[in-house]
């Protein structure tokens, strides 16, 4: 008789191990959104340095092509990107080299707050 009310009594759950049970997953959920929101942030950061790295290839190959046709003004410059690169702006340096007839210039694209440091910075040798 005994062990016909202790099977009774182990068929289901108690409230404490529901509970538990729930607390862990709940855990568990907290931790996954944590997660996909840290996997959202890092690819907006991937999105925009793929973005700012194409627009500093462009701007370099505009200051290569002007100084195919020898029509560059070698001199710092910056600037901003149009629509729909408004966020982003470009900054362009130039630095004389030992080599007569050659010099190297930086370009750089910049976006959000100064203080974090986002920019993408391209190097090259243009022949004047």
């Amino acid at each position: 008789m005994a062990t016909a009310s202790l099977i009774r009594r182990r068929r289901g759950f108690t409230l404490l191990e529901v509970m538990i049970a729930l607390a862990i997953a709940g855990i568990a959920l907290v931790a996954c959104l944590g997660l996909v929101n840290r996997s959202i942030y890092c690819a907006e950061q991937v999105r925009r340095i793929s973005v700012a790295t194409m627009l500093a290839q462009y701007k370099m190959t505009e200051l290569e092509e002007q100084a195919r046709r020898r029509a560059m003004a070698v001199g710092d410059s910056s600037g901003r990107w149009d629509e729909p690169y408004q966020q982003y702006r470009w900054q362009v340096e130039f630095h004389s080299t030992p080599i007569a007839g050659v010099s190297q210039v930086t370009v750089s694209v910049l976006w959000g707050d100064a203080r974090r440091n986002e920019e993408v910075s391209l190097d090259s040798f243009l022949f004047n």
